[in-house]
Formats: C-alpha cells, sequence, structure tokens
C-alpha cells in the first residue's frame, strides 16, 4: 500500500468513526507535512452545532494551531470527500500544496450532501440570489482598508 493509500485510509476512518460517534455527516480529512499527520478532522456539524465544522476546515485548524501558523504551505490535504464550495475556499485561504479526495461530489450528493445550488448561486447576479445580498453605507466601507493600509506592524497573508 503506497503512503498515499495509507493517508486516505486515515481520513476515511476519521469519517467512519465521526458516523459511528454521531459526530455529524460522513466526512475525515488530515493534514500532512513532510510525511507527517499534523491535522485531523471529522465533520462535527451536527454535535457542535456549527455549520462550518466540516472535516476540511477542522483539519486545517487542527494543523494550523499544532504547526503554530495561519499557512499550511508545504502542506497536503488528504479527505474523504471532494471539497465542498466553502472547503475549496479555505484549501486555497490556508494555501494548501495538494488535496486528495476519496468520493467525489456526485456521490455525495447521491447520499444526501448536495452543494450544487452552491455552486449555482455564486454565478448569479445579486438580485436573483435565494438569500438578498444588500449593499448599504457603501462609502464607508474603506474605513477599516485604510485603518489597514496605515497599521505599520500588520501581517500580511
Amino acid at each position: 500500500m503506497s503512503e498515499h493509500e495509507q493517508f486516505m485510509d486515515e481520513a476515511i476512518k476519521l469519517a467512519v468513526d465521526g458516523v459511528m460517534a454521531g459526530d455529524g455527516g460522513p466526512f475525515g480529512a488530515i493534514v500532512v507535512k513532510d510525511g507527517k499527520i499534523v491535522g485531523r478532522g471529522n465533520n462535527l456539524v451536527t454535535s457542535i452545532n456549527d455549520p462550518t465544522a466540516h472535516a476540511e476546515i477542522m483539519a486545517i485548524r487542527d494543523a494550523c494551531k499544532n504547526l503554530n501558523t495561519f499557512q499550511l504551505s508545504g502542506c497536503v490535504l488528504y479527505t474523504s470527500c471532494e471539497p465542498c464550495p466553502m472547503c475549496f475556499g479555505a484549501i486555497y485561504w490556508a494555501r494548501l500544496d495538494k488535496v486528495y479526495y476519496s468520493a467525489n461530489r456526485h456521490l455525495a450528493s447521491s447520499h444526501g450532501f448536495d452543494d450544487s445550488f452552491i455552486y449555482d448561486e455564486v454565478n448569479l447576479p445579486f438580485n436573483r440570489r435565494r438569500i438578498p445580498f444588500i449593499p448599504i453605507s457603501s462609502e464607508k466601507g474603506i474605513v477599516p482598508f485604510r485603518e489597514w493600509d496605515k497599521k505599520e506592524s500588520k501581517i500580511k497573508y
């Protein structure tokens, strides 16, 4: 068995263990750096009442905590299922080098985990989305950015 398969087996084990424990949906993920697991996560959405507690997010948070960083360059994510749009964004924000996944989004959809409506919504104009996105006080939105630009001790990311 290859190292990649061993890591994927660990992500899948986390998914199954999470289901059996009643943690949430059937998803598990690990973050690996230099051949060592530095972050683990399984879906905790229903057990901690947090819609963002997806396996990939939990593994990224754990890896960032363990490595004391907010960027995971040099790391690889193994996840039991193709990431949803939220996790996709988090993967890019975390600057992971690569993602390996097992099940695809179509298989997830056939088991009740369908994210296609989100992909569809992103491409719609604001006035056609199911959840309205309404700009307000647009002229004031520049204030935090001006403060950021003036701050000399900022940490860029």
